[in-house]
C-alpha cells in the first residue's frame, strides 16, 4: 500500500487523513502515517469476537460503550482543536469509552478508558512500543496487549504519576477481573479457545 502524497511540511493531520481512500486503512501518530496490516487472521478474529461478546454483554444498561476496529480514536493536546491540528488518529482492535462526551459521529475524540490490541506478526512492534507510549501519554486508563500465539495477556494500568506500571500477566488458564468496568471477569480459556 503506497503512502499518501506527502503534505508540504512532511506531517499529516486528521484533515489530510479524511481525504485518503476509504478502501485503505491508515493510522496517524504524531503526523506520521502507518499503513494498517493486512486483514486480521482467523485467531485474531476469534479473540476479538469473544471479547466483544463478553464485554458488550456486560455493558448492557451501563454508561460505558464498546467499539471495534475500524473505529477512529483521535488524540490531540486539546479536545477542541480543529481537524487541521489533530495529528494522531488510531484504530485499536477494541476500545471502551465511559465518557459519552468524547463520542461523535466520527469516532472517539480523546482517551478511551480501555484499549485492547491483539498482536499480529506485522503489528507487534508497533503495538508494543509506539502505541504503548501513545496511550500512556494521552492517559488511557488500561491498555491490554494480547499475544494470540502465546495465549497470553498483558494488562497495563495507568498509575497516579501518569505512567503505566509493570503489567499484570495472564495466561490461558487465568481469569481476569476488570474492576474498571465493574464486576466483569473474563475467562481466558474461552478467549483462547480453538
Amino acid at each position: 500500500m503506497p503512502l499518501p502524497k506527502l503534505h508540504t511540511e512532511n506531517r499529516y493531520t486528521y484533515a489530510d487523513y479524511l481525504t485518503w481512500p476509504d478502501n485503505e486503512r491508515w493510522e496517524l501518530i504524531d503526523g506520521v502515517p502507518y499503513a494498517m496490516s493486512p486483514a486480521p487472521g482467523t485467531q485474531h478474529q476469534r479473540i476479538s469476537r469473544i471479547l466483544t461478546r463478553t464485554i458488550d454483554t456486560h455493558l448492557i444498561g451501563k454508561t460505558c460503550e464498546l467499539f471495534a476496529s475500524p473505529y477512529d480514536v483521535r488524540f490531540a493536546e486539546k479536545s477542541s482543536v480543529s481537524d487541521n491540528y489533530i495529528d494522531t488518529v488510531v484504530q485499536p482492535d477494541l476500545l471502551v469509552v465511559c465518557d459519552k462526551s468524547k463520542l461523535d459521529e466520527r469516532g472517539c475524540n480523546g482517551a478511551p478508558d480501555l484499549i485492547i490490541e491483539i498482536l499480529s506478526p506485522s503489528s507487534a512492534a508497533h503495538d508494543l512500543k509506539t502505541k504503548f507510549e501513545l496511550y500512556q501519554r494521552y492517559g488511557v486508563k488500561e491498555y491490554w496487549i494480547i499475544h494470540p500465539a502465546e495465549k497470553t495477556l498483558l494488562v497495563y494500568r495507568l498509575e497516579e504519576n501518569g505512567s503505566y506500571g509493570a503489567p499484570d500477566r495472564y495466561c490461558r488458564e487465568d481469569k481476569v477481573a476488570v474492576p474498571l468496568l465493574g464486576e466483569l471477569e473474563i475467562d481466558l480459556k474461552s478467549v483462547f479457545a480453538e
